[in-house]
């Protein structure tokens, strides 16, 4: 009887003869080497082909002219019949919008009335700015204690004291209505989705393309159906915000412990029941950090809303970027910035709050405490503020502004840094980004679309190889190659960049709790700033054109990479690292040879947010000069076209979609490998 023996070793099994023994390392890596060299060489005679075949075959250079989709037409036709033509019988269907915004007008209108317009009519006026800033400080410490009450209050007592109190509450009371409009739809589509599996197969791949899309493209149709205003731009504002809020709320219900819905069915509970007194409070944290994503998404659009009809801190901001009034509008940005962080405080400090338990025979405001005090506190400090006007809005005397110092700040650089920062940007794009940009041009569709395709089809099969094509080849279909083009050498420059600088930085974070601590606490504050405020430093250093853009989206998106190095680094098992060290591993050897190899899921997740950040940044580099999709976008919004505008959001959302389909794939490969599921 021959002997039969199976070993693995490092997943790759040999098989010769009737025996089986495991690969040699070496072994595995010389055919992991082969296989990549001979995918090399595939793409490589692909785009060779296509290049030598340009002139004799011209369209697999460039996509014919004739042969465009005008998909783009198609669209704007449909808007424009929708928001002006479509009749609905008794009424249009322009009177359905309008009446839906007339709708959503009523809650904002309260919300403005409450925190900065009052009602002079009534001779009632707004909540006071000292009852604004106790009741944040009140709320806090119900929510997280001493530590969120500190930041909760200090933080509106910033927007008291720096002279942008009005424009800071009119931009909050847009978020107070829209947050928890997004939240509760995000909810309602969260628990469709878990109940009905067919509807949540239908709604995955719109919140795929509701999130890669950049908010730019879709502000044209909104503004098309539901006019121009506070409204509209409450409505663009939730488009933004409720996919990650209805991802959460699908996430929470499905990780409910099988034991905690069993004990729910054996306790009599009703199918309602069940999910409301059950699986929703079970799934609390990971509902609130939709809520908690669902607010900052809120506060990165206020400036975006701001370009159909958003007053507040955004058109202020916007205003003065116009008027390159840069330290009026640094100011500006971080009173967006410090709303963001009281607001996601406080979210997430409710998120980990555990239930308090009080007795049910003690007085009310016993029970109550915090609500007892905010209320007398209210009282007391509007019936001061109706004596006392300073006590109202603060009197211009009482704040300070930082925008000359900003000003001035500015002044300097541009007088002393201008010969060695023009020298810097000369280089880049003389040396750099145009030979780069050239070649992205040079590049025909095919030679370009095939090979990922082949690598769609090496990863994940056929359908995959398909997705990625058909994602791929919709810029060509539709006329949009160049700037496509154009849109893809700038994404791959930005993200190599990041991958470059965020990755030493997040080893060092991984490496030193003191210094992971500092890094992750910068982190987060970025991740607060609004987009258009990475425009200001880069115009101020670099002028308009591509380096400002690419520097921008390098601000913009190098903390995902950050984060996840981080974040996969410190997850590496202290065993396996005891065990590298065991075997005599140098630091280098530790890193590359076991520390990354577990790492690498969570590094290509940060390479994966990276390429979407870029994406979404791209509509917004747009106004420093470049050529781009983000400049196609830029232009229908001026003239309207609504088609234009989603045609190329829809290009940017494709390729950032393609990406990730590829990037997950191939992370989902390894960690089979690993071992890890």
């Amino acid at each position: 009887m021959p002997c039969s023996a199976r070993v693995r070793t490092s997943g790759v099994l040999v098989s010769s003869g009737p025996t089986t023994i495991a690969a040699p390392a070496n072994v595995r890596r010389y055919a992991q080497l082969w296989r990549f060299a001979l995918g090399l060489l595939i793409a490589a005679v692909i785009i060779g082909a296509s290049a030598a075949l340009r002139d004799a075959l011209p369209w697999i250079d460039r996509w014919p002219r004739a042969w465009v989709i005008p998909i783009a037409k198609w669209i704007s036709a449909f808007f424009d019949w929708l928001g002006y033509s479509a009749d609905l019988g008794l009424f249009k269907f322009r009177d359905l919008t309008r009446g839906f915004s007339w709708l959503l007008g009523w809650p904002l209108k309260g919300a403005e009335t409450l925190f900065f317009k009052g009602a002079p009519g009534y001779h009632f006026f707004a909540l006071p700015w000292i009852t604004v800033v106790g009741l944040m400080t009140i709320i806090g410490h119900h929510a997280g204690g001493r530590r969120t009450a500190l930041i909760g209050g200090g933080c509106f007592l910033y927007l008291a004291m720096f002279h942008v109190w009005l424009p800071s509450l009119e931009t909050f009371a847009i978020v107070a209505i829209t947050a928890p409009f997004a939240a509760l739809t995000g909810l309602g589509l969260g628990i469709l989705a878990v109940r009905y599996r067919p509807f949540e197969a239908l709604i995955n791949p719109l919140f795929d393309v509701m999130q890669a899309t950049p908010p730019f493209s879709y502000l044209v149709p909104v503004a098309v159906l539901f006019g121009f205003g506070q409204v509209p731009a409450m409505i663009a504002t939730a488009i933004f915000a409720v996919p990650p809020m209805a991802r959460c709320t699908i996430l929470g219900l499905r990780t409910v412990p099988a034991a905690i819905i069993e004990a729910g069915r054996m306790a009599g509970c009703t199918p309602r029941q069940l999910l409301w007194k059950v699986r929703i409070p079970s799934a609390r944290p990971t509902i609130m950090v939709g809520v908690n994503q669902a607010i900052m998404q809120t506060l990165a659009m206020v400036v975006i809303a701001s370009l159909i009809g958003a007053s507040g801190l955004g058109y202020n901001l916007l205003n003065s970027l116009e008027m390159l009034r840069l330290g009026e509008a640094l100011e500006q940005g971080v009173a967006i910035v410090v709303i963001a962080v009281a607001l996601d405080r406080l979210s997430q400090a409710y998120a980990h709050k555990g239930p308090v338990h009080v007795e049910r025979s003690a007085p009310w405001w016993w029970r109550r405490p915090h609500l007892s005090l905010g209320l007398a506190y209210t009282a007391g400090t509007v019936l001061l503020a109706a004596s006392w006007s300073p006590l109202r809005v603060p009197p211009e005397a009482w704040t300070v502004t930082t925008a000359p110092m900003w000003d001035a700040l500015i002044e300097w650089i541009t007088v002393h840094w201008y010969d060695p920062l023009q020298l810097l940007r000369n280089f880049l794009l003389l040396d750099i980004l145009i030979p780069l940009r050239n070649l992205f041009l040079w590049f025909p569709w095919v030679g370009l679309v095939l090979p990922f395709g082949l690598l769609g089809w090496r990863l994940g099969g056929w359908k995959l190889a398909l997705l990625v094509i058909a994602l791929l080849g919709f810029p060509a279909l539709t006329g949009l190659w160049k700037p496509a083009m154009i849109t893809l050498y700038m994404i791959s420059s930005a993200v190599v960049i990041c991958i470059v600088v965020g990755f030493p930085i997040g080893l060092w974070a991984a490496r030193s709790d003191r210094a992971g601590t500092v890094i992750m606490t910068v982190c987060d504050t970025m991740q607060t700033f609004p987009s258009f405020i990475y425009l200001i430093p880069v115009v101020m250093l670099f002028k308009v054109g591509d380096v400002a853009a690419i520097m921008a989206v390098l601000a913009f998106a190098v903390v995902p990479m950050i984060r996840y190095t981080n974040l996969g680094l410190r997850r590496v098992p202290v065993q396996t690292v005891e065990a590298a060290v065991a075997q005599g591993t140098t630091r280098f050897q530790r890193l590359w040879k076991v520390e990354m190899p577990i790492a690498f899921p969570e590094l290509m997740l940060g390479v994966n947010q990276v390429i979407f950040m870029a994406l979404f940044m791209v509509a917004i580099t747009a106004l420093v000069g470049t050529k781009d999709l983000g400049q196609q976008i830029n232009r229908a919004r001026s003239a309207a076209d609504s088609g234009l505008a989603l045609v190329a959001g829809l290009c940017i959302a494709f390729m950032g979609i393609a990406a990730d389909r590829l990037i997950s794939t191939w992370s989902r490969k390894r960690k089979q490998q690993l071992g890890i599921e």
